[in-house]
């Protein structure tokens, strides 16, 4: 057997530079800190941070006045901004500068009179934060038939947003809706590079491979995506934890494996999956590398450096 693994893979900027702010949270201030919902999602990133000192919450009463409060990659509401000012919470924000960009977007355009159609997963905690920064004109699609549905205002002064972790493919079928209903529309592709890079990776190995092997967490949006590239390609393709959910009748008459990651997963994940393989052969395949570094918060610059470089994921995770 030979395994062909995806690169880029596994750990983006965003992620690396939450996973570091609660790490230098807890060295600066002492355990415990408080981390608005999973920093990222992926459980053995979250449990080691647990094992740390942070503890994670969903609801900021939970949190004792005066505690450190981080708000996870994804982003809040402006409510939820407001409701920790009032706590008086000393606030460390970790969300994505990328999903920050989409934030930022959404306060312009509301402001100059636009409907802001947020294109995304229902439920998802980066839309609830993104529909959260102009709640009274924003509006969620997830598919062509939300599209067709949709009523807004002023048709003339409609912007689109999107989830920065969609399906490039997907959401561009979205968007071709929203122009044939709003010709005016104002269209802002803010899907990260970090995953259109992880997509375009994975549909590199789709002609080379027999199967996929996507590892992440079953609740990454970005992970599932990567199994849909590989099926859509007519791939069998699964999103796995870890090497212990790989079935072995997956590999019957298997040549070769594909193997990536998604942008929160540990690169340990990936090692772990090779050696349960015992391939006979390791070959990446990269399409294109990535040197991407985002500052970290003002109020732990100097605590291990300024910025939150892209690197290895292992040394994350201490």
């Amino acid at each position: 057997m030979e395994v062909l693994l995806s690169a880029p893979r596994g750990f983006c900027a965003g992620v690396v530079r939450a996973i570091e702010i609660v790490q230098l949270a807890l060295d600066r201030y002492g355990a415990p800190v408080y981390v608005r919902h999973e920093i990222v999602h992926n459980r053995y990133v979250v449990d080691s941070l647990r094992q740390r000192g942070a503890e994670f919450i969903e609801d900021l009463d939970d949190v004792p006045d005066g505690a450190t409060l981080i708000f996870s990659a994804h982003g809040v509401a402006l409510e939820v901004y407001a409701q920790a000012k009032t706590r008086g919470l000393r606030v460390i924000d970790a969300t994505c500068p990328l999903v920050t960009k989409v934030h930022l977007e959404s306060a312009k355009y509301a402001g100059e009179g636009y409907s802001i159609i947020v294109v995304g997963h229902v439920g998802h905690v980066e839309v609830i934060g993104t529909m959260g920064q102009s709640p009274d004109v924003s509006y969620l699609v997830s598919s062509v038939a939300d599209v067709e549905k949709l009523v807004v205002p002023d048709p003339e002064r409609v912007v689109a947003l999107t989830q920065t972790t969609l399906s490039t493919d997907d959401t561009q079928e979205i968007i071709t809706a929203l122009k044939a209903k709003f010709p005016n529309l104002l269209a802002r592709n803010d899907i990260c590079y970090a995953t259109t890079n992880r997509q375009e990776a994975a549909k590199a190995l789709t002609d080379k491979v027999d199967l996929m092997l996507v590892i992440g967490a079953q609740n990454s949006s970005n992970c599932t995506r990567l199994r849909e590239v590989a099926e859509e390609a007519g791939l069998p393709a699964y999103l796995i934890d870890d090497a212990a959910a790989i079935e072995p009748d997956w590999l019957i008459g298997v040549e070769r494996v594909g193997v990536t990651s998604g942008a929160s997963t540990p690169e340990s994940l990936v090692e772990g999956v090779i050696d349960a393989l015992k391939p006979d052969s390791v070959t990446t395949v990269e399409i294109t590398k990535e040197d991407v570094a985002f500052v970290l918060p003002k109020q732990l610059r100097g605590q291990g450096g300024k910025w939150a470089h892209l690197r290895d994921g292992d040394n994350m995770i201490r």
